[in-house]
């Protein structure tokens, strides 16, 4: 016969059993939680990983050149509103560009012959005085080499209030298989949104060889010290970790004047 003991340690011995099987079965559920946990961050991080190499390689040029110099890739415009200026420059001239700036002076040669209305465009502007004051607002050192001026107040966005079309893109040569074709260094050329036709008063500065897609109205060529004295900013580097923002020696345009040569 079983004792009172007995029974007691009996009934104390299947409560600790049940206890146990309870504290495994909550161990089991646990690990199963926090591997389902797991896994899903595991995706997220994966996630994030990903979109930070598109967002740090700017994909291609237009994937912000970085994508290159537009209104990602390259500067954007803002809408037009007002009309693109009446021509007024000698189809047939060669014109220079000067743009003082507080680090050094950049000459730009341009042919209203292949670019007649970019020409005539800045031609414009710099009468106006449009450039004057305005900062040269994105550089980038990475995947493309590119210095960005041409935004009255440095926005991303800014423009002269109308658009121009593209011009001399013939000139630019067969794209690869890449999509892209060669902006020597040297080359100034028109930023856009990314649109046909959507060139404004943003352009870009190449000092360093670059395959962009054959997008962008080229139409000028720094002189040898303009070059030069942008090597020197893009030697300074870019704002943040990615290769792209606003270069870390500020540079002004301090005054831009348009001359036939």
């Amino acid at each position: 016969m079983v004792s009172n003991e007995q029974r007691r340690r009996q009934l104390a011995r299947e409560k600790y059993e049940r206890q146990r099987q309870r504290r495994e079965e909550a161990r089991r559920k646990a690990k199963r939680r926090n591997a389902v946990i797991a896994a899903a961050l595991a995706v997220v991080v994966a996630a994030g990983a990903t979109a930070y190499a598109v967002s740090a390689v700017g994909g291609d040029e237009d994937d912000r050149a970085a994508q290159p110099p537009a209104a990602s890739d390259s500067p954007a415009p803002s809408e037009s509103s007002s009309p693109e200026p009446r021509l007024a420059v000698d189809a047939k001239a060669a014109y220079t560009m000067k743009l003082a700036t507080n680090r050094g002076d950049i000459s730009i040669a341009m042919e209203a012959a292949k670019t007649p209305r970019t020409v005539n465009s800045f031609q414009h502007l710099a009468g106006k005085k449009f450039f004057d004051g305005s900062p040269c607002h994105r550089l980038t050192t990475k995947g493309i080499f590119v210095l960005q001026c041409g935004s009255p107040k440095g926005a991303p966005d800014g423009g002269p209030g109308y658009t121009i079309p593209d011009e001399n893109l013939a000139s630019l040569g067969k794209a690869g298989k890449d999509g892209k074709v060669l902006f020597k260094a040297g080359t100034v050329a028109m930023a856009n949104t990314g649109q046909p036709d959507s060139g404004g008063s943003q352009f870009f500065l190449v000092y360093k060889d670059t395959r962009l897609a054959p997008s962008y109205t080229p139409f000028g060529t720094m002189d040898a010290a303009g070059l030069e004295a942008v090597r020197k900013i893009a030697g300074g580097g870019a704002e943040g970790t990615a290769g792209d923002g606003a270069p870390k020696t500020a540079v002004t345009v301090e005054k831009a004047t348009v001359s036939k040569a």
